[in-house]
């Protein structure tokens, strides 16, 4: 349960710098610190929202418990799909097949997780 609480706390935090972020700074006077914290909030929000899922999932559809650190590896991974969605939205390249690719990524990347852990 301590987790939970610190996955929590984080996501919360990272929420309050990613609307301060948003509101008082442009990307050009932020520089590239700042393009890397609000990367690293992004992803920090989105983790605390995927390992939610996550263990919603894990609870509802499939009516079983497993160890809350593979949770956190699945989420983690998911977690990291928004940050490659903005990353292509950048580059122009937001389209069916780059999405489809994106997806393919992440769940071969659960299955390592599924087989490996």
């Amino acid at each position: 349960m301590k987790h939970n609480h610190i996955v929590l706390l984080t996501s919360i935090i990272g929420l309050a710098a990613l609307i301060m972020m948003l509101n008082f700074t442009s990307p050009t006077e932020i520089g590239p610190f700042g393009v890397l914290l609000f990367f690293t909030t992004v992803y920090l929000v989105s983790f605390g929202v995927m390992a939610l899922m996550v263990h919603l999932f894990f609870r509802i559809a499939l009516k079983k418990e497993i160890n809350p650190n593979k949770q956190y590896l699945y989420a983690a991974i998911v977690a990291f799909l928004p940050i490659m969605l903005m990353m292509a939205r950048s580059f122009g390249a937001i389209n069916l097949w780059t999405i489809s690719l994106m997806v393919i990524f992440i769940l071969l990347a659960e299955f390592l997780v599924y087989k490996r852990v």
